[in-house]
């Protein structure tokens, strides 16, 4: 029988190699996790969400940022790519690095079949210990439907959400996201 050992990378390593990378991975307490690559379903449904709320809330003290970014979760030592994040107010960097943030009020993953499981436990179970994290959407691809995780005094409150006619009312922002505009220009089989 033959044994593999797996390589640890220290924060440093990771950041130097992610520079460097093509794709892009996520950083689990030192472990590398190469992301795969997205679809064209969930390009449009990451762009959608992206592209309404960056309209809707130009003006206001939220931004909405896309993947690009990497979020750090300093609790669990994990480096992630949300697929859209949104600040109030000025994102907090993670020191002096420029491609790393601290302080999301929203996050929002699309799933996909390899990730949804992560997405929905140990993924939210790590954002959870975010102080800012206040409401999670988890958007399928294959049927318009949504899951809206809202932090209460209690702790979290989930909504589902299905059919285009109806729209998510986001606590966190104080505004309404259609449904339709999630899937626009998505063909289901």
């Amino acid at each position: 029988m033959v044994s593999t050992i797996k390589r640890r990378y220290t924060l440093d390593e990771y950041r130097a190699l992610e520079e460097k990378m093509e794709g892009r991975s996520e950083y689990r307490d030192g472990e590398i996790v190469p992301m795969p690559g997205g679809t064209l379903k969930h390009s449009r449904i990451s762009g959608n969400i992206f592209a309404f709320l960056k309209f809707l809330l130009r003006d206001t003290q939220f931004e909405p940022i896309n993947s690009d970014l990497r979020l750090w979760i300093p609790e669990h030592r994990r480096g992630v790519y949300p697929d859209v994040m949104i600040f109030e107010g000025e994102p907090q960097l993670n020191g002096d690095r420029l491609d790393e943030v601290l302080n999301p009020i929203l996050i929002v993953e699309v799933l996909s079949p390899s990730t949804a499981d992560y997405d929905r436990q140990n993924k939210f179970r790590i954002y959870r210990s975010i102080p800012s994290f206040k409401e999670y959407l988890l958007v399928e691809q294959d049927e318009p439907f949504v899951e809206r995780y809202s932090k209460q005094t209690q702790g979290w409150l989930l909504s589902e959400f299905n059919g285009l006619e109806r729209s998510i009312f986001l606590d966190s922002v104080k505004m309404e996201l259609p449904m339709a505009e999630i899937y626009r220009g998505v063909v289901f089989e």
